[in-house]
């Protein structure tokens, strides 16, 4: 069957979110396709959306809904037929989808650490006790505080530049960012350090960018087949099988990181008490095509070990 390949006069319509990562991420899966498929720019319509989460930044994720209020809206538009595919950060995403939606195809995965960021500080050695460390992220409030309970975390939301410009306001002394953000915006040099995931494993997922389409539409499960990153996506196959038996969202610390040799992965798992008092973790291997397996078994082992109420707020 031949493909139906996007024109200027039919371009595919690309959804993403409005911030200056967000665009960058568009940005690359239109020229992804472009190349795949020796196609001009004007072949592709980069769609704008607002979303809640964006709109809101007043208020903890947790409290208005979670995950979902970065996608929701660009979903809705999707089924509507206004947008025919969506650019996401995979960190960003529900782990299941909505009826009718796919998701895929990932791009090849960037840097999956944690960036320390300070006007000052070179890491997190240098902080003395009592320090104002800003971040929205559970995952990282609850890692930060198990490792070092005598700072002070404090809300932290908006994008990059935003962030950047609460630290310049003093607002907090330091900050945590992804690298893959940096790296893809061309400011790796805000880092004043790297975390390895041995000091602080990733959120599930972070560092790749997945690309969402309807179940019904051929002429985007052919161009994104074209793009798909197959070892991004077996990597996230059992970070996310792990997450989604975690029944993870926004409201429970929990990381994970999939990594491949050869024909093994190695899956790393853990989560953490909301105020960072205890911390489980596990780190298994498997063969590739058993990684969710694997990351199912991995949830149900912690959970067991972690008993009722574990992730209750205190």
């Amino acid at each position: 069957m031949t493909l139906d390949l996007p024109t200027p006069e039919a371009p595919l319509r690309i959804g993403t979110r409005g911030s200056p990562l967000a665009l960058a991420q568009a940005h690359e899966t239109r020229r992804r396709l472009m190349a795949a498929f020796d196609l001009p720019e004007d072949a592709f319509e980069i769609v704008v959306i607002k979303t809640t989460g964006d709109r809101v930044l007043d208020r903890p994720l947790k409290e208005i809904g979670g995950k979902g209020l970065f996608t929701r809206e660009i979903e809705d538009d999707m089924l509507a037929g206004r947008i025919d595919i969506a650019v996401h950060s995979m960190k960003d995403m529900p782990v299941a989808q909505p009826e009718g939606l796919v998701l895929d195809c990932y791009l090849p995965r960037e840097d999956v650490r944690d960036a320390f960021v300070s006007p000052h500080a070179g890491g997190l050695a240098d902080l003395a006790p009592g320090t104002r460390v800003g971040t929205s992220s559970l995952r990282r409030k609850a890692q930060l505080l198990n490792r070092r309970p005598d700072l002070e975390v404090v809300e932290f939301r908006g994008n990059v530049q935003t962030r950047l410009k609460k630290l310049d306001d003093g607002v907090a002394a330091c900050t945590f960012l992804a690298m893959a953000g940096l790296n893809r915006l061309g400011m790796t040099h805000v880092a004043r350090a790297t975390i390895a995931p041995e000091e602080m494993l990733p959120a599930v997922a972070q560092g790749a960018i997945g690309i969402e389409r309807r179940a019904d539409d051929s002429r985007a499960a052919g161009l994104l087949e074209a793009i798909h990153d197959g070892p991004t996506g077996r990597r996230l196959a059992a970070e996310r099988a792990f997450l989604a038996a975690l029944d993870g969202s926004c409201e429970t610390p929990i990381a994970g990181l999939a990594e491949l040799d050869g024909g093994t992965l190695r899956l790393r798992g853990e989560i953490l008490r909301t105020d960072g008092s205890e911390a489980l973790a596990d780190d298994r291997t498997c063969a590739v095509e058993d990684g969710p397996d694997l990351g199912r078994a991995m949830a149900a082992e912690l959970l067991g070990r972690a008993g009722e109420g574990f992730f209750a707020w205190r």
